[in-house]
């Protein structure tokens, strides 16, 4: 009889094939403390990171994302690894002594480089110099660029970011700023992440920043620009406090304690999101309003992918869809088209495109294909017809309430939906609109 041999090695990946080597099984990360010394004119970082992770299964060996940067220490509990070895993407630890199932374990890595961004099916992703300063944009894959982790959304923690860089710029990161000082020259800046986040929503922008706060209702929220764009930067972000207000109404109340938007000297191919912040780029202001719909999907994103986040890259759409259609939503509330009338617009281009992806399943090369993100607004907008306002609404508030902080997925949506609203309907709607390639009509 063969004898059965237990595995002691956490998986080399999260399983999830849209990046098949991204993210490590074994353990989840619960804490992040992140210690960064960085000189933005020679693009120099020196860093620690701390992790604090549970282990899921007994750990002989386990794994972090981790590219580009070298590796000067690591210590487990304290103590040196029989052996690390660090790959292009992976660093790998092998220990004397095995963690045991669900005990929490301390990982320290101490390193140092010129970080830049990784090379992914999406285009470079991560640490980018700017002009003058740093912009991080981690989303699917960059995290791994400036910090040791288990880079896949599945896996969310808090996180306590330090940043150390010239006096002359400004540090902006997720969370509260918590503190700040000075000492020769250079400004430590310190931000405390309380509610789970997910690694590629984790981001550092520095630069020559003018800081204005506009108001602490219905959340704190404040401006970030350079001094030159302050009159166009002012105009276009005027009814930023009514949109947040508005959206609070629809989905719920804002999920985390304050929301900043940051606009870069440099132009930027696409706004970004990040967990409690937004960036946009020059081009992104032109003092007339012109990027109304691109301010507005960004702050969706806080309820819808930054609060609620995919626990699998195939179901985007529950992110981009809801982004996309709260564009709708407000372009609706402005007394501009309606959503009635954006979805028949948007239907018709959509037809015009070649029907060759399932926006549920894109395949990783179309995870931010336009038509993930219309016909995702396109089936929310169906269910809303269906259940009409009132009832379409309430659900969406109760669903961001239950799902606050974690994970979803289609079938999780299509599940709460059809409980809380007693409708029949939801799964219809989400397989001819999400789950077949062929075009409903509305």
């Amino acid at each position: 009889m063969a004898q059965t041999v237990r595995t002691t090695y956490g998986s080399i990946s999260a399983g999830d094939p849209y990046i098949p080597t991204g993210g490590n099984g074994g353990y989840t990360a619960e804490h992040y403390d992140l210690n960064l010394s960085y000189r933005v004119a020679t693009n120099r970082l020196n860093a620690t990171a701390i992790i604090t992770a549970r282990a899921l299964m007994p750990l002989d060996r386990f794994s972090l994302d981790f590219a580009g940067l070298s590796i000067e220490k690591v210590l487990v509990n304290g103590a040196r690894p029989t052996k690390v070895t660090h790959s292009s993407r992976k660093l790998v630890i092998s220990l004397a002594a095995t963690i045991e199932a669900g005990a929490v374990f301390e990982v320290v890595v101490r390193y140092r480089g010129a970080p830049h961004p990784v090379r992914s099916a999406w285009g470079d992703v991560g640490w980018e110099e700017l002009d003058d300063g740093v912009l991080v944009s981690g989303q699917p894959c960059g995290a791994a660029s400036w910090f040791p982790c288990n880079d896949h959304p599945s896996d969310k923690a808090t996180y306590r970011i330090e940043i150390a860089c010239e006096s002359a710029y400004t540090v902006v990161s997720n969370g509260v700023l918590s503190s700040r000082s000075s000492r020769s020259g250079r400004t430590s800046w310190t931000f405390d992440v309380r509610e789970p986040m997910a690694t590629y929503l984790a981001t550092v922008l520095i630069g020559r920043y003018r800081r204005r706060d506009l108001a602490d209702a219905p959340v704190a929220h404040s401006l970030y620009f350079p001094a030159r764009l302050a009159t166009r930067v002012e105009t276009d972000f005027a009814r930023l406090t009514e949109m947040i207000a508005f959206f609070a109404d629809r989905f719920g109340s804002y999920p985390f304690a304050s929301y900043s938007v940051v606009v870069t000297e440099d132009e930027l191919e696409i706004p970004l999101e990040a967990h409690g912040l937004a960036i946009f780029g020059s081009n992104h202001v032109d003092g007339n309003h012109g990027s109304d719909r691109l301010i507005a999907h960004e702050l969706a994103h806080q309820w819808y992918g930054n609060s609620l986040t995919v626990a699998r890259w195939q179901d985007i759409w529950l992110q981009e869809g809801f982004a996309c259609y709260a564009e709708w939503l407000w372009e609706e509330q402005r007394g501009g088209r309606t959503a009635d009338a954006l979805a028949v617009l948007h239907r018709g281009r959509v037809a015009a495109l070649p029907r060759d992806i399932v926006v549920g399943d894109p395949g990783p090369h179309a995870m931010f294909d336009d038509r993930v993100y219309k016909r995702g607004a396109l089936a929310l907008h169906a269910i809303r017809k269906s259940l009409g306002d009132e009832a379409f609404f309430a659900a969406l508030r109760a669903y961001t309430a239950a799902r606050r902080f974690g994970q979803v997925s289609t079938e999780d949506f299509v599940d709460f939906f059809s409980e809380h609203t007693g409708s029949r309907a939801i799964g219809g709607f989400v397989a001819r609109w999400v789950q077949q390639s062929a075009l409903p009509s509305l």
